[in-house]
């Protein structure tokens, strides 16, 4: 096989593909918050917080203890993935729990470690 083999050398615009797509594009906004949510997944132990937390919501020290981490290490990633609408969480009395923000952080989660385990 050769490099070049998967490269296009036709000069043909396939007018409808293109214009179809355009009318579909949506603005640069939603393109950095895109890459920006994809960013934070881009990470090992969120990713790890994000498996445990779609098992089960759960409070800062079941999570550290499940990773083998610290607690503060695991409430600073908690904050980010918080913020970005990843994750939310609820008190009951003194113990807070998260958990993910919605299904579709949870599709999206599933279906990324689906993927990799369908390539082994």
């Amino acid at each position: 096989m050769s490099k070049n083999e998967f490269v296009c050398d036709c000069n043909i615009i396939h007018q409808e593909v293109v214009d179809a797509t355009l009318k579909k594009l949506p603005d640069f906004d939603t393109f950095l918050k895109l890459a920006d949510f994809f960013k934070l997944l881009g990470d090992t132990t969120r990713a790890k917080i994000l498996f445990a937390l779609d098992q089960n919501e759960m409070c800062v020290c079941d999570i550290a203890n499940v990773l083998g981490m610290s607690k503060s290490s695991i409430s600073h990633q908690l904050g980010t993935l918080r913020r970005a609408g990843i994750v939310k969480c609820r008190k009951d009395g003194k113990e807070v729990y998260y958990m993910l923000d919605d299904d579709h952080v949870q599709k999206l989660f599933e279906l990324g470690l689906e993927h990799i385990k369908h390539k082994k």
